[in-house]
């Protein structure tokens, strides 16, 4: 069984259905969708003389790691995240897990 890996977004207000499908399409069974605020937005306006919308979605994506790549892939695609201020995308290991169907439970969270 491959490994879990968390894959976030975070991605202007509006654009993270966009992205979802992409990873959709990428092998992504489903993902979580949130609301922010960020912080950067006072320190850009001031140093780098950009506008940057404060408002923000992030996606939450759990995959087996097989399929990060192509999901991460999709999501930079169609949220043209290459594009600076428009969004980051990055993942990381998911050290213990319950309740993903599939897996099985870990012996430290067995009843």
């Amino acid at each position: 069984m491959d490994n879990v890996k968390c894959i976030i977004g975070v991605v202007e207000r509006g654009k993270a259905d966009l992205v979802v499908n992409g990873a959709k399409a990428a092998g992504a069974t489903g993902a979580t969708i949130f609301f922010a605020r960020g912080t950067g937005e006072t320190e850009a306006k001031r140093f780098f003389n950009i506008t940057v919308e404060s408002s923000k979605e992030i996606i939450i994506i759990l995959s087996e790691e097989s399929k990060r790549k192509e999901i991460m892939k999709a999501m930079t695609k169609a949220g043209d995240l290459k594009e600076a201020g428009t969004g980051i995308i990055f993942s990381f290991d998911v050290e213990s897990l319950v309740g993903f169907n599939h897996r099985n439970l870990p012996e430290e969270f067995e009843i």
